[in-house]
């Protein structure tokens, strides 16, 4: 299963490009990024859950994005991530990213990096995995209220074929630079 790009919302929480709070947000975004990668992501999280750093490639421009997101277990080696752009009517920018470039998504979990495969969970899987979500960081569902859309639930697992050491598993297939990324898209 890919990632099935769902229908953006007719309403949800709004934030105006340009304003001095996405200024703000953008330069946190970057901080947050080099302060994860410093502290191997010890003691970061986000609504109660922890954070990975998740860098896909941008769909039209190219660019690696790197952006911090919470993430839940999923079984020993796959992780869930939610697309909730904290309630707003639209995906977030990573989302889109992965439904078109699927195969070069990389995650950092701690110290260790390794290239996935994004998957969306749909129906049952969907519903299931969104209650254990919820049930450990209820602020998810705030943020679905806000919103018409259905916020969408992601699994991560390891890309198949590419060996992991637990550190650097690409061998070959290494994530975009650093010079090349760029934090929140």
């Amino acid at each position: 299963m890919a990632i099935e790009m769902t229908p953006n919302g007719t309403y949800g929480v709004t934030r105006s490009p340009g304003t001095l709070a996405n200024s703000v947000l953008k330069r946190f975004g970057g901080l947050l990024v080099g302060l994860y990668r410093l502290l191997g992501g010890r003691g970061m999280r986000a609504l109660g859950a922890p954070l990975l750093l998740l860098t896909t490639v941008g769909a039209r421009s190219g660019k690696a994005r790197v952006t911090p997101v919470a993430w839940f277990p999923d079984g020993s080696d796959s992780w869930l991530v939610v697309a909730s752009a904290a309630g707003a009517a639209r995906h977030p920018a990573y989302y889109g990213n992965m439904a078109r470039k699927p195969d070069q998504v990389w995650i950092e979990v701690g110290r260790r990096r390794l290239k996935v495969q994004p998957a969306s969970l749909s129906g049952a899987r969907h519903d299931e995995a969104w209650r254990r979500i919820v049930s450990q960081s209820p602020g998810y569902q705030a943020y679905q209220d806000k919103t018409d859309r259905q916020i969408p639930v992601i699994r991560l697992t390891p890309a198949a074929g590419i060996p992991d050491d637990g550190r650097n598993p690409d061998k070959g297939l290494a994530a975009p630079p650093v010079s090349q990324r760029r934090s929140l898209p």
